[in-house]
């Protein structure tokens, strides 16, 4: 027996806000929304992102994060997610490789690298 990745859950103080907000950054749809508490949002048959409701953000760093690809020109795409609301909370290289380590307007982090 084996298990499969289903989708990746945040706790957000507003699910609704966050999962929308992600559904228009990814080009993903909204897939469900549950009075509230829970929104999913994602590619039908494809990956989802999963947005709970909780009553005070979750304190510290992401135990888990997003790791994200530019489909075009990386500088370009954070600027369209600075103005989207997110920002940038750090940039990083390692060789040839670079990626930008950014928030969402809930403050999920999340990494944007150049397709390599």
């Amino acid at each position: 027996m084996t298990v499969n990745p289903a989708m990746i859950t945040h706790d957000v103080v507003d699910p609704v806000a966050v999962g929308r907000w992600w559904a228009e950054q990814a080009g993903f749809e909204i897939l469900a929304e549950n009075d509230g508490w829970f929104v999913v949002v994602g590619l039908p048959n494809g990956l989802r992102l999963g947005f709970q409701r909780v009553d005070e953000p979750t304190p510290g760093k992401n135990r888990v994060h997003l790791d994200l690809e530019a489909a075009g020109d990386l500088d370009a795409e954070v600027t369209r997610l600075e103005q989207a609301g997110a920002h940038v909370v750090g940039r990083q290289q390692l060789g040839d490789f670079r990626w930008i380590v950014l928030e969402d307007p809930a403050g999920n982090v999340f990494c944007v690298s150049a397709a390599h």
